[in-house]
């Protein structure tokens, strides 16, 4: 049988995009939530610590929070090219992290959905993943969709 397991996290993260013709062209924040939805069979394994379980939850939170979430969290990501380079600098802004993409909602999940694709073990997929920027606004990846 398959089953999928989720799980949720949230964190702090500034970003700006530039070019763009509204309010994101200037430097903010968000809390952002991101939920990870993993799809495989339960480990059959009696007598063993993950027996019944697609994934250990405390596995799954320390690929996920190791790789993805303590890297964003509290980050101001730019554009590797943006107009903000020069004003800020890793020097005064040691969380500042730059990136060779527009950091919409839709490209930082496509760039966590590889970083945590590439940190999984062998028999767990990623299913779906869903990166919230406010309450109503989201980007959401299917792995069903990919080619």
């Amino acid at each position: 049988m398959i089953i999928r397991v989720s799980k949720e996290f949230d964190f702090e993260m500034a970003h700006a995009l530039d070019d763009h013709d509204g309010k994101c062209h200037n430097i903010h924040g968000h809390t952002y939530g991101l939920r990870v939805t993993f799809i495989g069979a339960p480990i059959d394994a009696p007598g063993t610590p993950k027996d019944g379980m697609v994934i250990d939850f405390s596995d799954l939170k320390a690929i996920v929070k190791t790789h993805v979430v303590d890297i964003f969290d509290h980050a101001l990501v730019l554009r590797d090219n943006s107009r903000f380079l020069g004003i800020i600098t890793k020097e005064n802004n040691p969380r500042l992290m730059l990136v060779p993409y527009q950091p919409t909602a839709e490209k930082l999940l496509e760039h966590m959905v590889a970083i945590i694709t590439e940190n999984l073990p062998t028999h767990i997929h990623l299913h779906s993943a869903l990166l919230r920027e406010t309450n109503s606004s989201y980007a959401e990846w299917f792995a069903a969709d990919q080619d």
